[in-house]
Formats: structure tokens, sequence, C-alpha cells
């Protein structure tokens, strides 16, 4: 069963949720519901399952939490291009 529900949101807000809902050709009550219902749903969001495919793509390799890839691919394309 539907029923009306009666937000105060800011304008900005929104207008910009209008658009999503637009681009992804959604109604904005609908993409609400969707939300809400995410948000409230039974399953545990930390359980997600991964698929085979995606499993399949981890190469294991741990990277470091200070690990700079800028530098690392300046490097690289420096060596590469002398």
């Amino acid at each position: 069963m539907d029923t009306k529900l009666t937000l105060k949101l800011n304008q900005d807000v929104i207008e910009k949720a209008k658009l999503y809902a637009s681009e992804k050709k959604l109604s904005l009550s609908r993409l609400i519901e969707n939300y809400l219902n995410s948000l409230t749903s039974e399953k545990p969001h930390d359980g997600l399952e991964i698929s085979p495919f995606v499993k399949s793509l981890s190469s294991g390799v741990e990277i470091p939490a200070d690990y700079d890839y800028k530098k690392d691919r300046a490097d690289y394309l420096d060596q590469k291009y002398k």
C-alpha cells in the first residue's frame, strides 16, 4: 500500500535529486523509496558475496598505506621515454 509522505529538504538537494532520478529514468519517489529500503533492509551489508569473476581479479598483493602511485607512475614513464 502506498502512502503519501511530506519531506522538508534543501531546494538544491531536491533539484540534484530530480536530475539524478531523471537520468536513471526513475521517479523521485521511487528513488527515495529504494534508498530507504536499502537502509532498512534485513540483509547485512558487511556480508556481501563477491562473485567468482571479481575474486579471480584479485592478485592477493597487499599495497602499503603510504604507497605513492603517482610517483611510481612518473618514475615508470621517465624510464620508458628516456
